[in-house]
């Protein structure tokens, strides 16, 4: 019986009304009225709520995001003439966007030859668009005579049989240069002009870490680097350096930096070969403190300053008057 009008005799009971949309029936007519059935459906059917009121984001004033492309991509080349190199998370997360959009910008500035994109990144080319430092063939023929000086102490300090890690760079490469043809052991380096070095000499075994190549200092670089060079062990790590100063040592771009991390790492002992520029030049990368060398090959004395924090950290001074055997490493056993 009809619960609303179960009161009325069946000659009463007003016309049932039929939907005309989908022919089912959902009320009474009765008079001018109008009687609509709410089904149990209906009535279990959840109430749209209006979201919840959050609180506030504070939102950078001027953020790299929502500039235009061509002043993000000003961004990037900026950060890599203080760094060298930069990583995709680097470049995303300095401009505030996405991988994805940093892809972008780096393929732009590729393809318009403002960078070099290598594994994982993307370093400032060679060339004339690469003012921030000057090119390798500069750099080898500026103050030659020094860099010979200290190349040639530094080979007196190997013996014959030694196995030696020597840095990518035009003072370490002197090194290799000057050691002499009775020299049979093993040579691990970065540097492609060392590796091209060792081509001539058959005597000498030469273990090249391979990698990306870094075209201002002509060096391997990379995961692939580092990971090679881990597995490795080496008496000796000549290291080289764009200068120095009081706090330490200073590489001119950050993406050489981990190798040559890794390289002190599974070394014995770490000898800085510098000439006498390098004590009044500086550079952008803190490589690392005094305290992380055992010896420092130069052509002069340092400046007071140097020398003091030399003597405090026991770090030992090798000058062209210096003996050399009180430097070499004890004979392998």
């Amino acid at each position: 019986m009809d619960p609303i009008n179960n009161n009325l005799s069946s000659s009463e009971q007003p016309e049932r009304r039929r939907d005309v949309r989908d022919g089912r029936s959902h009320g009474w007519a009765r008079g001018e009225k109008f009687v609509r059935f709410v089904s149990n459906r209906a009535r279990r059917r959840p109430r749209l709520r209006p979201p919840p009121i959050r609180d506030e984001v504070a939102v950078p004033q001027d953020p790299l995001k929502y500039r235009a492309a061509p002043a993000r991509r000003d961004e990037i080349l900026d950060a890599l003439r203080e760094t060298g190199f930069l990583s995709i998370a680097e470049v995303a997360a300095r401009l505030g966007v996405s991988e994805m959009t940093a892809r972008r910008d780096i393929r732009r500035l590729a393809a318009d030859a403002e960078v070099l994109a290598v594994r994982g990144g993307v370093v400032l080319p060679t060339g004339p668009r690469d003012r921030s430092a000057p090119a390798y063939s500069s750099r080898s023929a500026a103050d030659v005579e020094e860099k010979r000086t200290v190349g040639r102490v530094a080979a007196t300090c190997v013996r014959d049989d030694d196995v030696i890690a020597v840095d990518a760079g035009t003072t370490a490469y002197q090194l290799a240069a000057a050691l002499p043809d009775s020299f049979h052991g093993t040579v691990v380096t970065h540097s492609v002009p060392v590796i091209d070095l060792l081509m001539d000499r058959p005597s000498a075994r030469g273990i090249a870490l391979g990698g990306d190549l870094f075209a201002p200092s002509r060096a391997l670089v990379g995961s692939l680097t580092v990971d090679t060079a881990k597995r490795l062990k080496v008496r000796t790590f000549y290291l080289g350096a764009a200068g120095v100063d009081e706090r330490g040592i200073y590489a001119a771009a950050d993406v050489e930096r981990q190798v040559k991390e890794t390289l002190m790492d599974i070394a014995e002992r770490v000898v800085l070969l510098i000439g006498r520029r390098k004590f009044t030049t500086t550079a952008p990368v803190l490589l690392c403190g005094w305290d992380r060398l055992d010896a420092v090959v130069t052509d002069v004395e340092p400046p007071p300053p140097v020398h003091r924090t030399l003597e405090s950290n026991g770090v030992r001074l090798v000058l062209p008057t210096t003996e050399p055997a009180t430097l070499r490493p004890p004979p392998a056993r």
